[in-house]
């Protein structure tokens, strides 16, 4: 991978809601392998530039809120001459409980508005990471549902489930998608 996309929604009311569960997850590559993010104008959002197992990677923030984030990737991917295929989008999934996160390749949006939003700028194949934060149990409650911040207990499962794929960015750099996918997979991580 050459460039890890966090969706999310800017501002500070935002923050800690489930769906910057992908802002939290740069948050933390950032953390861990020394970086910064500053704003950049000219992808509309904020950059930062690490090496992860001697891979130079860049992370983004899209800085237009979630619906719009395919702009700021493909301006970013466009400036670097980044193939689709060597980006990953991190983003909140719904259909997974708190506490689970899994690789994809490719796919659609599912009713995802920020991975519908990015396919329509870059196409579908890259590369997605799913950190599940819960369903409502109703279809009608989604979207207030994932602009809420979730409970203490789901809040910490997210997080552990993010930290957990944090982990295997190494080996999907150096060895690839596949032996990350199954190493997250079977939880062997």
């Amino acid at each position: 991978m050459q460039m890890i996309v966090g969706l999310g929604n800017p501002g500070a009311e935002y923050e800690q809601t489930r769906h910057n569960a992908g802002y939290w997850f740069v948050d933390e590559l950032a953390a861990r392998h020394g970086g910064r993010f500053s704003p950049e104008r000219k992808f509309n959002g904020q950059q930062c530039r690490i090496s992860i197992d001697g891979a130079d990677v860049r992370l983004l923030k899209p800085g237009a809120f979630m619906n719009n984030s395919g702009q700021a990737v493909r301006a970013m991917a466009s400036y670097l001459k980044i193939p689709v295929n060597k980006i990953l989008v991190v983003h909140d999934e719904i259909d997974l409980q708190p506490g689970t996160a899994r690789l994809k390749l490719g796919g659609g949006h599912g009713g995802h508005n920020g991975l519908r939003d990015v396919i329509s700028h870059i196409g579908r194949e890259f590369a997605r990471l799913r950190l599940g934060v819960g369903h409502p149990g109703n279809k009608n409650d989604v979207v207030d549902y994932v602009l809420r911040r979730p409970s203490l207990d789901d809040s910490r499962m997210i997080h552990e489930a993010a930290n957990e794929a944090a982990d295997l960015m190494p080996l999907l750099v150096r060895e690839g998608f596949e032996k990350a996918m199954t190493r997250l997979h079977t939880g062997k991580a």
